[in-house]
This record gives C-alpha cells, structure tokens and sequence, in this order.
C-alpha cells in the first residue's frame, strides 16, 4: 500500500488504548517515569502504547523518544550498523570496533545525552528476548549509570529471556492480546474516522480473522479499503484471501534451494520484521507452501519437515526466530544438495 499506514495514522493516544488496565498502569507512569518492561505477544500494540505514553509524557517526543529494534543490532553486520543514520554518528572513526563494542557504545551515547525537554528521555529497545546475556549485562550497566536521566521502556514477548538485574529494574506492563469485540471498536473507530462504508459483519469477519493481532487486523482492514473503497464481509473475505504471503515464503524456499542462503534470510528477516510474523507462525505457512504450493516433493520434502521439527522447540522459547529459520533453510539446502550429489 503507498498510502499512509492506518496503523501511524490512527495511533491511539493514551487514553485510547483498548485495554484499561493497560491504560492505568501507563498512567502511573506519566507524572512518575521508571524504567518498564511491557509485554505481551505479537501485534497486540505494545509500540504503539509506548509511543503514546511518550506523546502524553515529553514536549518533544520527536526528539526524546529513540526506538532501537535488538534486530538493528544482532541481525546485522558491522557495516550496515555503522552505516544507520541513528547510529553513524556515534560510530564515525571506528571501524575496527568489534560488533558488542559498537552495540555497547550506541546504547551508551544514547542514553547520555542530554534530553532535548524535560528532564529525561525514553529509550525503547523493541524484541528484547533476542538479547544476549552478556549484552544484558551491558544494557544493566547503562540502565544504572543514566537512571536520572534516562527512562528505559524494554519491549518483549517473553520476559523470562531478560536477566533478573533488568526484570528487577523495570515496572511490569502486560499486554494480553485483544478479544474481538476490542479489536472491532478499534477498527470500527478508525472506519469511522476514514469515512469508510462498512458493516458489522465485515468488521467482525476482520477481527476474527486476525486472531488477536490488533496490527494485523488494521492493516488488513486498510487493505480491504483500498482495492474495493468498503469495508463488508464479501470485500474483506475477497481481499484477505489475496493478502497472503506465498510468493515471498516461495522466494525464501527457492533462494535456499540455490544455495543463496543470504537471500533466503532477508526473505525471512522481512516477513517477520515487516509482516508481524512469529517464529513458529512462519514455519507453519513455510511448510504448507512448501507442500502445497512448491516443487519440492519426495526426500526433500520430507527432509524440511524432519529439520522443521527440529528447530519447532527453539522457536517455542523465544530465541531468535529469523537466525533458527535460516539454518532450518541452510541446513536443508546442504542435505538437498549432498542427496543429489550421491545420486549423480
């Protein structure tokens, strides 16, 4: 879609979260700021309620709120990260720094520089569970040293993964995935300010469809207004049932087949980042279309399936879902390849 995303455009404001007890625990934290950790699964809103506490909380969130992805870091190469505009300016001159100096040194100069209003600012760090231990242990360091003037808002969905020092730390801000009825107010206060025609069965075949991902079901309510200028049951089920993702998981499939493993896991890294996939979601659609919309059949097929059940626990527990899917991918080419070499 090139137009503005309705999930940036309809960002609720703090008193509009859907949740109340979402909503009371942000407002404690409004006239006192401490460091917090707010979790809760995939898409269910846990940026957009940080950014609109920062909204309600600094005169200037533009400047005072800085969002750090853990995948800007970990599923990058020094060169992309010192090349990020966020983080080239700290990192001029030094290029012989190793990977954990650079990370460490971006989160440090961040959190000391002097807030642009007020008398602190908000660091977000978003999928907090792919955080190494001992980068853990550095994030501690940061957070004591610049607690004054710094407020550390740590985005997850699994808590468990960050260090008792951290979890000590920050204030708890759960975020349970929506029920439907909340994601239809939330869709049916964003149609409404769109001026969009929709009804009640469209909305509710919407939400239901999403399964408690809140972004997903904006976005694929925004999709639906787009190619047919309404929102009903018939133009929903219509747009939805194209808005799938096989030609992209096909793309990843075929990349590792040819051995372009770097290729397969951009492929990965987008579905996940940009689409709100989790891990085992996305092995899930990565063997359905392996098996119902691929070429792959026979001892390859049943190669990705034994190797898929082998990563399926690590995915379970949180670890870093795009790094365990890519040497499911990797792992599966080599095995193809040395099959077809024996044959020959």
């Amino acid at each position: 879609m090139d137009a503005p995303l309705w999930t940036d455009t309809h960002a609720p404001a703090l008193a509009d979260l859907p949740q109340a007890e979402v909503r009371d625990r942000l407002d404690r934290t409004v006239d006192e700021p401490m460091n917090l950790v707010v979790q809760g699964p995939v898409g269910v809103g846990k940026t957009a309620a940080v950014r609109a506490l920062a909204r309600e909380t600094h005169d200037d969130p533009d400047n005072d709120l800085v969002e750090i992805n853990v995948a800007d870091f970990f599923n990058r190469t020094k060169k992309e990260i010192r090349s990020d505009p966020r983080f080239e300016q700290f990192l001029d001159g030094r290029s012989r720094m190793a990977k954990r100096d650079m990370i460490n040194r971006v989160l440090k100069e961040s959190a000391s520089y002097a807030p642009m209003s007020g008398s602190f600012k908000t660091i977000v760090l978003d999928n907090a569970e792919a955080i190494r231990e001992d980068f853990q242990q550095a994030l501690r360091r940061v957070m004591e040293q610049h607690h004054r003037t710094t407020q550390f808002v740590i985005a997850t969905r699994q808590p468990s993964k960050l260090i008792p020092p951290i979890r000590s730390r920050c204030f708890p801000v759960p975020i349970r995935a929506p029920t439907t009825d909340e994601t239809i107010d939330v869709l049916e206060g964003i149609v409404e300010a769109e001026d969009v025609e929709y009804d009640s069965n469209g909305l509710e075949f919407v939400a239901s469809a999403a399964g408690g991902n809140l972004r997903k079901a904006v976005l694929s309510a925004q999709a639906t207004v787009v190619e047919h200028d309404e929102l009903t049951m018939q133009t929903a089920y219509q747009t939805m049932g194209e808005l799938g993702h096989d030609d992209a998981i096909l793309d990843a499939l075929s990349a590792a087949e040819a051995g372009d493993i770097s290729a397969a896991r951009k492929a990965v890294d987008d579905l996940i980042s940009d689409e709100g996939y989790d891990g085992q979601e996305f092995l899930s659609e990565l063997l359905r279309v392996a098996r119902a919309k691929s070429d792959i059949a026979g001892d390859d097929l049943a190669r990705l399936y034994r190797l898929a059940g082998s990563v399926d626990l690590d995915l379970a527990t949180g670890t870093d879902a795009t790094i365990h899917l890519t040497h499911l991918l990797s792992a599966w080419s080599t095995e193809s390849t040395e099959s077809t070499e024996r044959a020959a």
